[in-house]
């Protein structure tokens, strides 16, 4: 066709060509996608270098040509349909099934207190997803597995009467612009809670405290979708309450089971960063965030928040020496 052109873009690593008329836009690049790959046009977010950044549909120029994207470089950031069937399967499985007669209410025994072991097992996550396609998913499992269980979350979720559906991690590469980096979402209020768990080179986890707070900000999104005064007023207070509970910061454990565990092999804080809010999404490097919302570590920039977790280890290791000296003599 004289009067087409070739539009070239990667997803998930595979490349993809499509062919169009001269006068076309990027919404028809999007049609294309959906028609081809299965990706609805909902999920499809376009990595467009240099200069343009991140469109995402329904783009903030529909009609913006695809003759002006011409030899840049193009990446689709969405989900496979297998990962988006994976997640509404483990949602609907999550959900509670209707029962066919009345439940007879149990009465109070002296040896276990039910109503809180049925308020345990409602206000808490249906399931909990890894992502199998990163690298060692067991890993990732066990620290939102950690999350789930920590006593703070469990009893502010219960508190406030939340359930969460499916928390899963966040793939640090679609999420990511120039600009800032997206922390946490959540989903139809509640439906799916994703964390980024992980450091933007996958080659550790990001500080554990950082990531509880990130979610204490996605479960105040179970009742206020906005950003206003009341969603910031509960954000606020979720955080003190998973504060009060956290006996290792001077709070009371609300059962004889660790919560947290920061000797645990298997996931490491590698470092905290300064963050900020935006657009309903928890993002680093955003701007606005509300005074009240702030603590000590946000002012600090990446390099002192490096030599702070270099020191903590340093200091941990000297620890382990002494005890290993003591047990030699």
């Amino acid at each position: 066709m004289a009067d087409s052109i070739k539009i070239a873009f990667s997803h998930h690593g595979n490349q993809h060509e499509f062919q169009f008329p001269h006068d076309s836009t990027i919404s028809d690049l999007a049609e294309k996608v959906f028609a081809s790959l299965s990706i609805p046009q909902a999920n499809q977010k376009f990595m467009i270098t240099p200069k343009l950044g991140l469109l995402k549909y329904p783009f903030p120029d529909p009609v913006l040509p695809l003759s002006s994207l011409l030899n840049k470089k193009i990446i689709l950031l969405a989900p496979l349909p297998s990962e988006i069937s994976a997640l509404s399967e483990a949602s609907a499985a999550s959900k509670p099934r209707e029962r066919s007669s009345p439940v007879k209410i149990a009465t109070p025994s002296r040896h276990r207190d039910w109503q809180r072991a049925q308020e345990e097992a409602t206000y808490t996550f249906g399931k909990i997803v890894p992502l199998p396609y990163l690298p060692n998913p067991e890993k990732s499992r066990r620290f939102l597995e950690r999350l789930r269980d920590d006593a703070g979350i469990k009893a502010s979720m219960q508190k406030h009467k939340f359930s969460v559906g499916v928390l899963t991690e966040m793939n640090p590469a679609e999420h990511t612009t120039h600009e800032s980096r997206t922390l946490g979402l959540n989903r139809n209020r509640g439906e799916v809670v994703e964390l980024r768990l992980r450091t933007d080179a996958y080659d550790g986890y990001r500080d554990y405290k950082i990531i509880r707070k990130t979610l204490c900000h996605e479960l105040a999104h179970n009742a206020f979708g906005e950003h206003d005064r009341n969603f910031w007023d509960l954000t606020n207070a979720i955080e003190r309450e998973v504060e009060a509970n956290d006996w290792r910061s001077g709070g009371h454990a609300l059962t004889d089971q660790e919560f947290y565990n920061p000797d645990d092999s298997g996931v490491e804080g590698e470092h905290m960063d300064g963050g900020g809010w935006t657009g309903g999404e928890f993002v680093l490097g955003g701007s606005g965030s509300p005074a009240s919302h702030g603590s000590n570590e946000q002012g600090l920039g990446r390099r002192e928040l490096m030599a702070q977790a270099a020191e903590e280890r340093m200091r941990k290791q000297r620890g382990a020496n002494r005890e290993a000296d003591d047990q030699a003599r």
